[in-house]
């Protein structure tokens, strides 16, 4: 909620020169796109039943944080962050915080670049949510650059996109559950039911499953024509999975060392090339037929159009509680180009970049 008085209201303003003037004038795109300036959300508050969490005790592990993100009673949440997409992160957040009844008990985890001005996003975040409860750490690029291979959309072999991979190694051990989301995305239902979900006695990640998907075309004839590499699959009934909304258990997934698994098969496809798509072959390799399915309705994912064109697409059947602009095509670029595609218009309303024009409204 905006406070009255001018100096509140030449804040944004301040902001936005301080994160336009601290890059240099020959920067690159996907730097200089956190020169956009965003409003301030409004403040949002936990309804009567949501669970207490007492902020006078300190967790050994937390760094003499208050217990919100160690606490089993927060929802946590990991994002990636950076420039490019900092405008999808922030519609991303109010979305979350909007349509939960404890937003109060959501602890955002974010991940940046060690190699991104870590500081200007953090300033960026706390300037359009004051009370939000957030840690950046940064993720090392040298640590998984060395195992990426090209892949058929340049976008999709960025460090960053593999962040996801290590988030058990990043996120202090105290957090035992999160919620990974993609930042080209929305949620319009509470995300503490995704949270909530079952995990049952084994399994380490829950996600939607999408069986009528050709599996085959996710990895390439080399893979499928050697026996020893099929043979991966022979005792489990794969389907695709995106992997930009799930639930990850991240003790089991230290206990399984599952980063190192996914990395031996990073470090295969190097050698021989076995699939096409980033960071996505990897965790079907290692997951596909061993996660537990969540309902559709929790990514109704590909808004965004294939790899190649972008192309507007239209809803899945059945209800939405996540809108995922997988793909392509990003709602924020084609409603700046003034080519959005009909579905766009549900992401606008969560859009906080704050206009030129709007400075004083």
């Amino acid at each position: 909620m905006l406070m009255p008085g001018l100096s509140h209201k030449l804040t944004p303003l301040f902001t936005f020169l301080f994160l336009f003037l601290s890059f240099p004038t020959n920067a690159s795109p996907a730097t200089t796109a956190i020169a956009q300036q965003f409003k301030e959300a409004p403040q949002f508050y936990n309804s009567p039943g949501c669970p207490s969490i007492d902020q006078d005790e300190i967790d050994p592990e937390s760094d003499g944080d208050s217990t919100v993100f160690c606490s089993e009673h927060a929802v946590h949440v990991a994002m990636t962050l950076d420039a490019a997409y900092i405008r999808g992160s922030m519609a991303a957040i109010l979305s979350v915080l909007q349509h939960t009844s404890c937003p109060q008990n959501i602890a955002f985890h974010f991940v940046a670049s060690a190699s991104a001005s870590t500081s200007l996003l953090r300033a960026a975040i706390s300037s359009s949510f004051p009370c939000l409860n957030f840690r950046v750490y940064t993720f090392d690029d040298s640590s998984v650059s060395r195992l990426i291979s090209t892949s058929i959309r340049s976008a999709l072999d960025c460090p960053l996109n593999y962040a996801r991979s290590y988030l058990a190694n990043i996120i202090p051990l105290c957090v035992r559950r999160v919620v990974y989301l993609d930042s080209d995305l929305v949620l319009v239902d509470d995300i503490a039911k995704l949270a909530a979900t079952p995990l049952g006695e084994q399994s380490v990640l829950a996600a939607p499953e999408y069986c009528n998907a050709n599996f085959t075309s996710y990895f390439t004839p080399t893979f499928w024509s050697n026996p020893s590499l099929s043979l991966t699959f022979a005792d489990r009934k794969p389907c695709y999975f995106n992997t930009g909304v799930m639930v990850i258990d991240l003790d089991r997934w230290r206990e399984g060392d599952y980063t190192t698994k996914i990395e031996e098969w990073m470090e295969l496809q190097k050698r021989i090339r076995i699939y096409e798509l980033g960071s996505l072959p990897p965790f079907l390799l290692v997951f596909a037929g061993d996660i537990v399915p969540v309902d559709h309705r929790w990514n109704q994912h590909g808004l965004g159009g294939d790899n190649f064109r972008g192309l507007c697409r239209d809803l899945h059947p059945g209800p939405a509680s996540l809108l995922h602009w997988s793909g392509k095509g990003k709602p924020w670029a084609r409603l700046d180009a003034n080519r959005p595609c009909p579905l766009d218009a549900l992401w606008a309303p969560y859009d906080l970049l704050q206009t030129p024009f709007a400075l004083d409204s």
